[in-house]
Formats: C-alpha cells, structure tokens, sequence
C-alpha cells in the first residue's frame, strides 16, 4: 500500500504560453516580454503535515503567476529548518516553534503562520472476531502519554475499557508507530503529552525528536506515520488530520482539559486558537496546545514558513511574499485550506502576518 500526495504544475506551462499569445496588445504601449511560464523556480523544504494543503495551493498559484514554480520537499520539519539555515532553499517549513539556539543559527530568519489544524490518534485494530473496528475509541486524559510511556500496554487496559463500555476492545498489545525524523508533528505532539502529563514531561520533554520510551515503528513523515498505521493490527500513531482522512484511517476522540471528549474538526481546533488568543508577538508563534474550553480540540497547532527577513534575490524575495499573501487571504486559497480541513488564520493574526511580510527586504531595501 502506498501513501503518496501529488504534485503537477507542469502542464500549465502550455496553458501560460496560449494565454499569452492570445493576450491583445495596448495600443501605442511598448511590447512588454511576459516572464515565461515556470521561470521562476521557488524551493523550499520542511513540514509534512501541511503538505496535502501546500501541494494544492502550489498548484492553483501556478495559475495565479504562471511564472511562479514551486518546487517542495516533504522531509519533516528538522530538514526543513536545517536547509533554510544553510540557505540550500528559498523557504522553510516548520510545525515546530524554532528555539533561541535555532534563531541564532538563522540570523533574521522569521517564522509565518499560513493555517493551523490538527493532529489526531489513529489505530488499525481488530476485535476478537476479526472485524476492523472503525468506531471512534475514546482516549481519557493521559492515556496517550501513558501509552507513548508504555504504561498502558494492551487495548483493554482498565483505563481504555472505563471510557469506551460500548466496545469490546481486544486483549491485545498495543503497537506504538512514532515518527523516526525530525519533525514538527512530533514537537507539536510531545507539547501536548508534556502539559496533560507531569511524568512526560520530566522523563521525555517537547522537541522535534525525542528519545521514545516505547521504541516501537518509526516511519518517516505524516506518510510513513499513517502507512505503518495501516499496515499493522493493534497498531496506533499521530498523523494531521488529512493524512488520517485521506487514507481512511480511524482516529479517536480525546479528553480535553475541561474535561469532555472532543473530536477533531475545524470547529474544535477554532475554538483552540481562540482560547490563546490572536496576539502571537513579534515571531509570530504560539502554541495552542490542551486548550481549556469545552469544545476545544487539545491537539492542535499552527504550521509556518520560515523566510529571511533580508532577502537576497530579489525576484524569488517578492515571488515568495506574493505567495504567502496570496495564501492567506485569498478566498480560493481559504476554501482549498478548510476542504482539508486546515484552518485559517483569524482576521487578527492575518493582519499580524501581511504588516510582517511588508516589511521584508531585499539587500537592504524594500521589495517593489
């Protein structure tokens, strides 16, 4: 089985070059060259949980710029942030707040919110019978950390059993899938264990990578999450939304802070932005993990680009600020953005980013 997101924009390049023979001149106006179709070769690397969102928005701005392309590697967050630091691309992409020694190592780097969205405990697992049980299994409060911790070792566990009477879980081990590079997903995920449990938080921590307790499966990205998930009964893992959706993967509700069982929805990862609020300072950054109202989903987060403030090609520097304005406040790229059930920026942190990105420069000087 095969977990793969797709990527074309080549064959946009006729469609450029008949829109612009087709073009009907000004009169009296100089001849003015078009920039060719795809001349303008962005690159950028990082985060793969919001890739299924960035493949399509790549896709409908080659539409919007035609001489826009687009070139991205899903590779995980710690690439991500590795190759803008060594300047090997023209963006990064990162579900991970960058710490004081990564903002150190990238000097006028900053980070750019585009969408928030969530991300969810899958499982593949089969009851006694052998049937596949797709009902959504509740997990209380700690009970991820306590799984991820190898405290909960079996799908009856008294304390899964308590909260799911409606199933007859299987007496079976419970096979841990993590992610085996760095990334964002992970950070993002471990800032969630680290405030619901004390004991994670002082054995295990919040990073990109950390040192698992139950080694488990590794997979590389959301992908190898989800195939290894899939792949393996009794098996459970933490992906984005999407990717859980897309390849037809359970996932379950958790318990929040307030204490209810929330399930993940743009409804619940919204009412988790609103309870941080829209002030996100000066990097632009803010985790909106175990929100606290009853309806919010506890595992949420923001995804970002990262950019050089003080770009130096000046052609790329504009083409990447366009992209992201576009990105966030474009209806089309808004509806593109919910479809996948990401969530788009309030209004508030909208404005925040655009007055941000006005301030971009290249060589010194303001982008025009």
């Amino acid at each position: 089985m095969q977990f793969k997101w797709t990527l074309g924009i080549a064959a946009l390049v006729s469609v450029a070059l008949l829109a612009s023979a087709c073009a009907t001149p000004t009169p009296g106006a100089q001849p003015t060259a078009a920039p060719k179709a795809g001349s303008i070769a962005i690159n950028g690397a990082g985060a793969t949980f919001p890739f299924p969102l960035y493949s399509r928005w790549f896709y409908d701005y080659a539409f919007v710029d035609t001489a826009a392309k687009f070139n991205y590697q899903s590779i995980g967050s710690g690439g991500g942030i590795a190759q803008i630091t060594a300047k090997t691309v023209d963006f990064g992409a990162s579900d991970a707040i960058l710490t004081d020694a990564q903002y150190t190592a990238a000097k006028n780097i900053q980070m750019i919110p585009t969408v928030a969205g969530a991300i969810v405990p899958t499982y593949n697992l089969k009851a006694d019978d052998g049937k596949v049980i797709t009902a959504t299994i509740k997990f209380p409060f700690t009970a991820i950390a306590d799984i991820y911790l190898g405290k909960i070792k079996k799908w009856n566990d008294p304390i899964l059993a308590q909260a799911n009477p409606d199933l007859k879980l299987p007496n079976k081990d419970i096979l841990v899938v993590r992610r085996s590079d760095g990334s964002g997903t992970t950070y993002a995920f471990t800032d969630y264990l680290s405030q619901v449990s004390p004991e994670w938080k002082d054995k295990v921590g919040t990073a990109n990578s950390v040192k698992w307790p139950v080694e488990g499966i590794g997979g590389k990205g959301n992908e190898g999450v989800a195939a290894n998930v899939a792949q393996n009964d009794g098996a459970i893992g933490y992906v984005e939304l999407a990717y859980a959706k897309q390849n037809a993967l359970a996932y379950g509700s958790v318990q929040n802070q307030a204490g209810e069982y929330a399930t993940a929805s743009v409804a619940t990862v919204q009412a988790a932005m609103s309870d941080f609020g829209t002030n996100l300072g000066d990097k632009l950054a803010l985790s909106i993990a175990n929100a606290p109202s009853k309806t919010a989903w506890p595992l949420a987060t923001y995804t970002y680009l990262l950019i050089y403030m003080d770009q130096t090609d000046c052609v790329k520097g504009k083409t990447v600020i366009n992209f992201i304005k576009w990105a966030i406040t474009d209806p089309a790229a808004e509806k593109s953005a919910t479809a996948l059930d990401y969530i788009p920026l309030p209004d508030a942190v909208r404005t925040q980013v655009v007055k941000k990105l006005g301030q971009v420069t290249c060589n010194g000087k303001p982008i025009q």
